[in-house]
């Protein structure tokens, strides 16, 4: 079957979307009047208006999925984002512009950039195509970022490439009418009745029988853009653009989580314009090496059946595989961001056009600042359940001890090193933890103190980690059961992650430690040379089946007596 019969057969499916509501209304109005006139006239009144109030509820979602199907056309397609006029941005616009002549169609009537890795035309045309309208390009601005020039012409010709008509001009008003489908679709995703879910599932069924039809004039559709990229701008360069924009893609969503949003525990934003604008760092220090682990690491999304774009794969293949046409990729050339005037100010709106608007009222921290407001957040989280479970384990050490005179224990201490640890010891702990208050400790939301660094040390050493403290750790229920070492090995990363929290809470507050934005790596702490050598070690000697805290108290410069900072 040739393209346009194709593209025929689908337009005759897209009427009949329309026309299986005129279809559904007939049905009932027919339904309604042989009922009323053959069958109901000498019945209840109620009876009667049960009836019509029983097809009035059909008649509204059926009218609700015409409606919306008429008119997705009509609204507006793609994310909000800041219009910029030819006046402000000409380089831009004339970038746009040449693309649009190169490709024989229409210039857009706006360029609205946005803060995704994404470029599109959208048109709001009337009767799915047929009758033109408003046309508006959108831009991502990370999209510029990372992409050069040469690369970003690449990108405006495949765009432009599904209006200039390569295929079919019925092809592309399929494409439209597979929004508008979807968008019908999606009317009846907040169905809350009977009537509603019963005449969306029969839009559904239809909409899946014309996407599965049309699948294959989407994907002729998306491959012919390219085509017509690659003819226009140069294999090279549409085929580097075809590689760069899923690391981009995977670079911006591990920016947005790792850096952007890196002071929300804070209610923190980055500073004005750096939102969007830290991007630019974090790409200037990665080589494209480590983009690609970035995209490597990143789960690959469900395929879906109904997807208009071919593997990224199968398109790169079928442009390589052209002629050489000695339009080479310039990797000097500049980045398409230097199209953009007063960049900074233009960052800085693009925040008030794409941020939530109560992002207005959180403050702004500058990069360090963020990460260490991450770092003590990351901190105390890892820390408090931990010292959770000392508090109630001195507890009831301290009550035993007092009333008992024996030595607790608990299921994790089942062949540990540990056990029958000397009465004293354990006392020792427990009077450290009721009367150190010279010790920098934290508190919980009610303001109860928290066992500080040197009061979990001394619990340690009292010889109550693996019989009380860690099975007051929180766990998931399947683990309850574990015992011994299992039960130890189970939780030690916690117990692990809890100290190496309450050591950064200790280095913070020392002024021994200090932000580190790293953008080539992880934001986090940079610590002194002798702890970045020897605290993982030192932290593993403590949280041992047999703990040892002398390596970890060494590095905090205390003595072996409980919970008391070393004296010269």
């Amino acid at each position: 079957m040739t393209a346009s019969l194709r593209a025929l057969r689908a337009l005759a499916l897209l009427a009949g979307f329309y026309l299986m509501g005129v279809a559904l209304l007939l049905v009932l109005v027919a339904a309604d009047w042989v009922l009323l006139t053959r069958h109901l006239v000498a019945q209840s009144v109620y009876l009667v208006l049960g009836t019509v109030f029983a097809s009035a509820a059909l008649m509204v979602p059926i009218l609700r999925g015409m409606f919306a199907f008429l008119l997705a056309g009509r609204r507006s397609s793609g994310a909000g984002g800041r219009p910029v006029t030819p006046q402000e941005q000409p380089e831009l616009w004339a970038e746009v512009l040449e693309a649009a002549r190169r490709a024989g169609t229409r210039a857009p009537d706006e360029v609205i950039l946005t803060d995704g890795v994404n470029a599109a035309v959208a048109e709001r045309a009337r009767l799915l195509g047929l009758l033109p309208g408003r046309r508006r390009m959108y831009l991502g601005v990370p999209l510029l970022t990372g992409l050069t020039v040469p690369r970003l012409r690449a990108v405006l010709a495949h765009e432009y490439g599904h209006y200039s008509n390569q295929d079919t001009r019925l092809a592309g008003v399929t494409m439209r009418g597979r929004a508008a489908v979807l968008h019908t679709v999606e009317a009846f995703g907040s169905a809350d009745n009977r009537a509603y879910a019963f005449v969306g599932g029969l839009y559904v069924r239809y909409a899946h029988l014309f996407l599965k039809i049309t699948q294959s004039i989407a994907r002729r559709q998306e491959l012919a853009a390219d085509q017509a990229a690659a003819r226009q701008v140069g294999r090279d360069p549409t085929a580097a653009a075809l590689r760069q924009i899923p690391l981009l893609d995977a670079a911006h969503d591990h920016y947005v989580d790792t850096y952007a949003l890196m002071g929300r525990a804070a209610s923190a934003l980055p500073p004005v314009g750096e939102f969007h604008g830290g991007f630019r760092r974090l790409l200037a220090a990665r080589q494209p090496d480590a983009l690609s682990e970035l995209a490597a690491a990143r789960r690959p999304p469900r395929p879906s059946p109904y997807d208009s774009h071919p593997p990224v794969s199968e398109r790169l293949a079928l442009v390589e595989a052209l002629p050489d046409d000695g339009l080479t990729d310039d990797l000097a050339a500049p980045s398409a961001l230097s199209l953009l005037r007063d960049r900074n100010g233009l960052l800085a709106s693009l925040e008030e056009c794409t941020l939530p608007t109560e992002a207005s009222a959180l403050q702004r921290l500058d990069w360090p600042d963020l990460v260490m407001v991450r770092a003590l957040s990351d901190a105390r989280g890892w820390a408090e359940p931990l010292q959770l479970a000392v508090r109630r384990a001195l507890r009831t050490a301290h009550a035993s001890v007092t009333t008992a005179g024996g030595a607790p224990s608990g299921p994790l201490s089942e062949g540990a090193a540990s056990v029958g640890v000397a009465e004293s010891a354990t006392s020792s702990a427990a009077a450290a933890y009721s009367s150190n208050t010279s010790n920098t400790s934290t508190a919980t939301e009610t303001g109860a103190r928290l066992p500080s660094l040197a009061d979990v040390l001394d619990a340690i050493d009292g010889g109550l980690l693996w019989m009380e403290i860690a099975d007051r750790m929180p766990k998931p229920a399947q683990a309850a059961r574990l015992t011994g070492r299992s039960a130890r090995n189970f939780i030690r990363p916690a117990v692990w992650d809890a100290v190496a929290g309450l050591v950064h809470l200790h280095l913070i507050a020392e002024g021994l430690a200090r932000p580190d934005v790293s953008w080539a790596g992880q934001p986090g702490l940079a610590l002194p040379e002798d702890w970045e050598e020897r605290m993982d070690a030192a932290i593993d000697a403590a949280v041992d089946d047999a703990p040892d805290t002398t390596p970890l108290r060494s590095l905090l410069g205390w003595d072996n007596y409980m919970g008391q900072p070393h004296t010269a």
